[in-house]
């Protein structure tokens, strides 16, 4: 089909599908993320599962109408629960043909997928843009790939003067007849997206919706629908950066200490606007090493705190960190992982942090590691680490990264229990002759003391100290310290439940992941079990301390590997062998921690993983000679 504006009124009926992927593509400001935001939430409330992964530019304002500056979301919406963004784009909305080749170029669209791609540039004053889009048109129908113009500026012309304001809510129109959903629903969700402006801006965006409803519905000889089944509890839908804002509120949690940083910065956004009307605080401090102080010493004054970052401020908290590490305050770290090392890749999702939260400071520093596996588990994992974090007298990390703090997925509204609440402190008089560091032999852990504790003066320090805090170098008092503190963790270790097996217990191939990668995998072991191969896998929740059990699991299987969002070596490079590869982090851990021979796959292209890639890289395995 060439590319045309569609004019004539079409008779259509819906196409049935179990799911779906979508891209909405504009340059920066033109509003593509909110218009699949909404389009992700209307599916959501219909009954659909969504997932949702918005695609940002590295830099803060790129150029207009250029391939790195893309700007959007792409949406999965499918019948059933959705837990990854999925393979390659089924149809793409485009607002110009640039930002359109960039996503082309990098793979990203089923080949023969539609294109809806706006139309003003073919008549651009410009002569260089109207070779440009042509050109491009033209390339795009040669390989096979539908485009269809639509004139999304004439037509929002019309309602509105600044006509590149209204463009998404328009396409958000077409997308709900696309995609057959109820149009007084969308309404309602404009009204819900605009609903701190004035209602004469609402009605502007619900007119623009409804004209972009109807013009798909007498242009577009196209039309889908995706049977949807209704949530029997109520849900909630947000991305992972705002479950984990509400974690912190749910955990009874105070202080959130944070300076700005990408992709982490809107977890405290969302904390800045109601933290305080249960009694919180969010702190702004100069830098990454002033916040991990300010919520250290938060932390000592009696309050739980957390801090919230990504891999450079990681970085620069570590001093910080050992400080709370020797001298037992409490405290929570996330981070929201992004591409690395230095700068690296601000707006890309990357698992490459899981060495630097175990491993990453200097001496013997035992820390909790944690990493959240779904947009639910940010929510309810910082429940999980407020508690340890006091129980214990540790810091405990809790690694997200990119790819959830801007994903979407419904999941069942939290019921509030008291009971994930910090209780109050102790601060009754402290027995006389009590020690500030009197550990508890079994298991490492003291009494925590706050200040102004009758009886409980004592000078706190970052060096070595023995158990009345009083600093020592003796080899003794030292050695005590490092026994007690990596007790803790044993402690910990003992109370954790051996993570379950997804599919059967034993078999050929055991694939073991973390983090974020938990729907790919799962949703790729599904697709090769339907085979009747005998793949199942293993998601760790705890990187430090592991659970029991997770080695005898292993050892059931004829093969085991990891699946992994960072860097490893390639066997098939010249220089690559068995005496100087690099595992990923994780494969690393295993192997040095189980003795098994624990293989790797991984991939580092800024991007989430998609589950075709993590199918071909297990097929592989499988088919690998002894």
């Amino acid at each position: 089909m060439n590319a045309a504006v569609l004019e004539r009124p079409v008779a259509k009926s819906a196409t049935v599908l179990n799911e779906h992927i979508v891209e909405v593509i504009s340059d920066s400001g033109e509003g593509a993320q909110r218009c699949g935001q909404s389009l992700a939430a209307i599916a959501a409330r219909s009954g659909n599962g969504i997932w949702t992964v918005e695609i940002i530019p590295a830099e803060i304002q790129p150029p207009a109408r250029s391939v790195a500056g893309a700007s959007g979301i792409r949406i999965r919406i499918g019948s059933k629960r959705v837990t990854n963004g999925g393979d390659e784009t089924d149809l793409a909305v485009a607002f110009n043909e640039q930002v359109l080749l960039g996503r082309v170029r990098a793979g990203e669209l089923k080949k023969g997928a539609t294109i809806l791609l706006e139309s003003m540039w073919r008549e651009h004053r410009d002569p260089a843009i109207v070779k440009s889009y042509t050109e491009t048109v033209d390339a795009l129908l040669k390989d096979g790939y539908r485009v269809i113009e639509v004139p999304l500026e004439r037509e929002c012309r019309a309602l509105m003067a600044d006509a590149k304001r209204g463009k998404n809510m328009f396409v958000l129109g077409i997308l709900s007849s696309i995609y057959s959903f109820d149009l007084g629903l969308a309404r309602e969700q404009v009204a819900l997206t605009f609903g701190k402006k004035e209602d004469k801006i609402i009605r502007v965006n619900q007119g623009l919706l409804e004209a972009g409803y109807a013009w798909a519905e007498k242009n577009l000889d196209f039309k889908y629908s995706i049977p949807a089944q209704r949530a029997s509890v109520p849900q909630i839908v947000v991305n992972g950066n705002t479950a984990i804002a509400l974690g912190v509120l749910a955990s009874g949690m105070d202080i959130c200490a944070m300076y700005p940083i990408t992709p982490a910065t809107s977890a405290s956004h969302y904390l800045s606007e109601c933290f305080e009307r249960v009694g919180g605080l969010v702190h702004q401090a100069e830098d990454e090493i002033a916040a991990c102080a300010f919520a250290i010493g938060a932390s000592y004054a009696g309050r739980c705190a957390v801090t919230i970052t990504s891999g450079p401020g990681y970085s620069l908290k570590q001093e910080g960190i050992g400080l709370a590490v020797m001298a037992e305050i409490p405290l929570v770290v996330v981070n929201v992982q992004r591409g690395g090392p230095s700068t690296g890749q601000p707006t890309k999702v990357e698992q490459g942090d899981l060495l630097a939260s175990v491993f990453g400071s200097h001496g013997d520093a035992p820390k909790v590691v944690m990493a959240v596996s779904g947009i639910e588990d940010c929510f309810y994992s910082m429940i999980t680490a407020r508690k340890i974090a006091e129980t214990f007298n540790m810091v405990v990390v809790v690694l997200s990264d990119a790819s959830l703090a801007t994903a979407q997925q419904p999941f069942p509204r939290p019921n509030f229990r008291d009971d994930w609440l910090a209780p109050p402190i102790d601060q009754a008089p402290v027995p006389v002759g009590a020690k500030p560091y009197d550990w508890d032999p079994v298991t490492g852990i003291a009494r925590r003391y706050v200040p102004g504790q009758p009886n409980g003066m004592h000078t706190i320090t970052g060096l070595a100290h023995d158990r009345a805090s009083k600093v020592a170098y003796d080899p003794a008092s030292n050695e005590e310290g490092l026994r007690m503190r990596s007790l803790k963790l044993a402690a910990l270790q003992k109370t954790l439940k051996t993570p379950p097996v997804y599919g059967d217990p034993e078999g050929e191939l055991l694939v073991v992941g973390w983090g974020s990668t938990q729907g790919v995998i799962e949703e790729a072991v599904d697709r090769l079990r339907a085979e009747g191969l005998k793949v199942s896998s293993l998601h760790l929740r705890f990187l430090q301390p592991m659970a029991s059990g997770i080695g005898e699991i292993m050892k059931r299987f004829r093969k085991v590997m990891t699946i992994e969002g960072n860097w490893s070596d390639r066997m098939e490079d010249e220089l690559i062998d068995a005496d100087n590869r690099r595992y990923s982090a994780l494969a690393l851990m295993l192997r040095s921690r189980y003795l098994v021979d624990v293989d790797c796959w991984s991939e580092a292209r800024g991007q989430p993983i998609k589950p075709a890639n993590v199918v071909d890289a297990l097929r592989a395995k499988l088919n690998e000679k002894p």
